[in-house]
């Protein structure tokens, strides 16, 4: 069988990818007849002869699962130069089976896995060690960062440093491409060398001088911090000019600590965390790493929820808005102002309540420079109610107060309205009750004042009925 060739515009072009290995697929062209390269690349050793290309989609597409095409969109970026075939193969598998992801005994599904571990984690490492230099061009003050990537990740990641730094001018040099952002507009250009960026500005000492005053010696482990920040990335980062000079001596200050601390009395020893607040603290650091939907893609992090283990009263939002993104906490931006004064009318402590969402990252569409809110689709809602399952079976609230229908179709499994269940306690599966009242966004979207006024008065005497509840509930 001639071989088909299928030639990409770049080495992360998803898009292209997509488009030809559903035409090849849809054609019935197996995974073994298929020559994978990309535009200005060196040709294929076996992509010479009568290779043809590869046929066009015919429209009658076939669907794969969500998680395939969030992991195909990762491993494009990786560098292995056989990702593409091994993606189509997995294609392949899964019009054959949808649920040939699941297998992780397959080696092809190991494999894929493994690549989409290794991009993310370059992303990561991309997102903690660009440092920007401020250089000064023919427009003013400008930011320039230099870095190395594993992978193909530079495109993929260059909304994360637009949603942090829109405000700044700034530019990210890498040997493969370069991307610019000019407060407005994100360009490309061809790779740069390390000399292209600048070596340092006076911030820099600041920073110097602030990281040696916060290093530990006692809690020194350079094989863990290797791992975590690898050497390659040392040259770039300002602080780590001194991490040679703190670790060789290290030993000595570790040891006039020692010295130091015998002639102060010692403090008393906090507690241990008991297993549940571990357990907390594991369900969150896993929460972190979330891909179980296509809104890690774009959030800036996880916002999982806060507040005591022991709390009576748990609230349920419906996700982060752009504030929360930002800050990695549940309910701090606008809305969030209006739930503490709401709070605080009712008589409730918000320090005493645990305070989380339905969904975990923030959904948004971008207009210009602002990330608009969406609400989550029913999807996105069960992909995250296990994260909040967790959490309700760790705090295990006699009341769970749901804020908006998003949360309460998360606590209930099904669609409802608000209309329908407020002022309504709901006895749950686990014994415990749920009570419905609307979002404090809801309030925030009212144009009229006098109604304004009306429903934050109602959604208070909802919050007060809550306190009085929950008080009976535990006496």
């Amino acid at each position: 069988m001639a071989a088909h060739r299928v030639t990409l515009a770049g080495e992360d072009d998803f898009d292209g990818w997509r488009d030809a290995a559903r035409g090849l697929a849809e054609a019935g062209v197996p995974a073994s007849a298929v020559v994978w390269e990309v535009e200005g690349g060196e040709a294929d050793l076996f992509g010479a002869g009568d290779a043809t290309a590869a046929p066009a989609p015919t429209g009658a597409s076939f669907s794969v699962p969500r998680d395939f095409v969030s992991l195909a969109k990762t491993v494009v970026c990786h560098r292995d130069p056989e990702r593409f075939a091994l993606l189509y193969a997995m294609l392949l598998k899964l019009r054959a089976n949808k649920r040939a992801l699941g297998d992780r005994a397959d080696p092809l599904v190991d494999r894929l896995k493994a690549m989409e571990k290794e991009v993310r984690r370059d992303a990561h490492k991309m997102h903690a060690f660009v440092r920007f230099r401020e250089v000064e061009d023919d427009d003013g003050e400008r930011f320039v960062a230099w870095f190395e990537p594993d992978n193909h990740i530079v495109r993929r990641e260059a909304g994360f440093f637009v949603r942090r730094f829109t405000n700044m001018r700034w530019s990210i040099l890498t040997p493969e491409l370069c991307i610019h952002w000019d407060g407005e507009t994100l360009t490309q250009s061809p790779g740069a060398t390390r000399a292209d960026a600048p070596d340092g500005d006076p911030v820099e000492e600041t920073w110097k001088t602030y990281y040696k005053s916060i290093f530990n010696p006692a809690r020194v482990k350079v094989k863990a911090m290797t791992a975590e920040m690898p050497r390659k990335y040392w040259k770039n980062m300002p602080e780590t000019a001194a991490i040679g000079e703190l670790i060789a001596g290290a030993q000595a200050r570790e040891a006039a600590m020692i010295e130091k601390s015998r002639s102060v009395p010692a403090a008393p020893k906090a507690p241990p965390p008991s297993n549940r607040e571990a357990a907390w603290a594991a369900l969150r650091d896993e929460a972190m790493g979330c891909t179980r939907c296509d809104l890690h893609c774009n959030a800036t992090q996880t916002v999982f929820g806060e507040g005591p283990l022991d709390a009576k009263i748990l609230f349920v939002g419906e996700q982060p808005g752009d504030a929360e993104d930002l800050a990695g906490r549940p309910f701090v931006g606008p809305a969030g102002q209006l739930f503490d004064e709401a709070l605080a009318e009712a008589g409730i402590e918000r320090a005493s309540t645990y305070v989380t969402n339905a969904v975990k990252h923030f959904k948004f569409v971008l207009r210009g420079k602002r990330r608009i809110h969406q609400s989550p689709g029913a999807g996105e809602i069960q992909a995250c109610n296990w994260w909040l399952g967790q959490e309700r079976d760790l705090v295990r609230p006699p009341l769970t107060v749901t804020l908006g229908a998003s949360a309460a179709r998360a606590v209930f499994g099904k669609a409802v309205t608000i209309a329908s269940l407020r002022g309504q306690p709901r006895l749950l599966a686990d014994g415990s009750e749920a009570h419905v009242t609307v979002h404090p966004s809801y309030l925030l979207r009212l144009p009229d004042k006098d109604a304004r006024r009306i429903e934050h008065a109602l959604f208070v005497e909802d919050l007060r009925r809550v306190r009085e509840r929950a008080e009976e509930l535990t006496a």
